[in-house]
């Protein structure tokens, strides 16, 4: 069963993987379970900061640090079109949902 993405993000090729502590601090951040925090991404109910707290979060779940993860998503995420983030993200949650198996 695959758990992780691997994509070119900003500077690179990284890992991002929703391990269960991230899948916690996203629920905690988002105050939505992680079902329904996946149906709202779906559906295109999401807010802008879902998307990079799910890229964050994938990243230090992948094993990048917390601070080079901000880092990254400061530079690489914010203020950028969300037709470059929602794809990367929607992976993200794919490969821990299932479906890229």
């Amino acid at each position: 069963m695959k758990l992780t993405h691997t994509a070119f993000f900003g500077d690179g090729e990284h890992t991002f993987a929703l391990t269960d502590d991230m899948i916690t601090e996203l629920e905690r951040i988002a105050d939505l379970g992680f079902g329904a925090f996946y149906l709202r991404s779906i559906n295109m109910q999401f807010k802008l900061s879902d998307l990079v707290e799910v890229i964050r979060l994938g990243l230090i779940g992948g094993g990048t640090t917390p601070e080079r993860a901000a880092q990254l998503t400061d530079t690489y995420a914010r203020n950028r079109p969300i037709d470059e983030l929602y794809p990367l993200a929607f992976d993200i949650l794919d490969a821990r949902w299932g479906w890229c198996r």
